[in-house]
């Protein structure tokens, strides 16, 4: 193609096409995690440590490459997880983001602190699955909006981030002490209430984190589960004592994630604790993974 998009084939060809065009907040935002790293650098490097064992002579005259995820038949077994302010990356933001997944087949999980409500990003992609990304306030009213808001605006899931019990860095990246980051950084509707300051403002984001729930507890579980009808996936979990009690929780599915290493650095990379948590469900949930995958050999 004439705009050289034929090129982008893996996750890595989008980051160095990035390189050219993103701000350097924005580079910044997208591209670091927490601490040192390591936990980042090392859910990328995890999967060079597995290896692909072939079974030979097999009719693959036609692959069926679909998968079945909470019900919904998608076209292959890559979805794309919550992420932040996509309007940094481009005009439409999530809008935009909706529409490729639709467009593919496949389905996305939308941030809390995406650029543009939820209703909107529904519409934008009417036929698209969508799921939403949940973090809890304290006040319940608000919480019980959101999963309320979701349920008429068509969204088959709720994802339950439960791996960030402060919302803070361990050490700031730079684009944290950008001071012209307000010029880059766009409003978060779907946190945002009428007693909320303006965003950018230098109160939002201490509002913002004295309303957020911190931290959570199982027991928060329990009430997400008994307050919406949609299925419930707690994302974050690593190890498989989380796992089987999200078993015991009655949750739908499980999304092992280390919050790609933005979130508390020195965790394990998912792609390594993933089979015992496969093991310790029992089959009685669904499990799912993020973090390092780069390439269709690592899906």
């Amino acid at each position: 193609m004439a705009d050289g998009t034929a090129d982008l084939r893996r996750v890595e060809d989008f980051r160095l096409a990035a390189e050219q065009s993103l701000s350097d907040t924005a580079r910044w935002y997208y591209g670091l995690g927490d601490g040192d790293n390591q936990t980042l650098t090392d859910n990328c490097d995890s999967f060079k440590r597995y290896r692909v064992l072939t079974r030979v002579l097999r009719d693959v005259t036609t692959v069926d490459t679909t998968v079945t995820v909470l019900g919904i038949k998608l076209d292959f077994p890559v979805a794309i997880s919550p992420t932040a302010h996509h309007k940094m990356a481009h005009p439409d933001g999530e809008l935009a983001t909706a529409r490729a997944a639709a467009a593919s087949h496949t389905g996305m999980v939308l941030s809390p602190f995406a650029n543009h409500s939820l209703e909107d990003v529904a519409a934008a992609a009417p036929d698209g699955t969508l799921w939403l990304s949940l973090v809890l306030f304290k006040n319940p009213e608000r919480n019980k909006q959101l999963l309320q808001r979701a349920e008429r605006a068509g969204f088959r899931a709720v994802f339950l981030t439960v791996d960030q019990p402060r919302f803070e860095y361990l050490k700031r990246p730079q684009w944290n002490r950008d001071k012209n980051k307000s010029t880059t950084f766009h409003s978060c509707p779907n946190v945002m209430f009428p007693d909320t300051p303006p965003y950018g403002s230098a109160e939002y984001r201490s509002h913002l984190y004295a309303a957020l729930k911190q931290p959570m507890t199982w027991d928060d579980v329990t009430w997400v589960k008994k307050n919406t009808k949609l299925p419930v996936v707690l994302k974050g979990i690593l190890s498989a004592e989380d796992a089987k009690e999200a078993v015991r929780r009655g949750v739908d599915a499980i999304l092992v994630s280390n919050h790609g290493g933005r979130q508390l650095d020195g965790v394990p990379a998912t792609i390594d604790v993933l089979p015992d948590i496969v093991s310790a469900v029992c089959g009685k949930a669904e499990v799912y993974l993020d973090g390092g995958v780069r390439t269709g050999t690592d899906v």
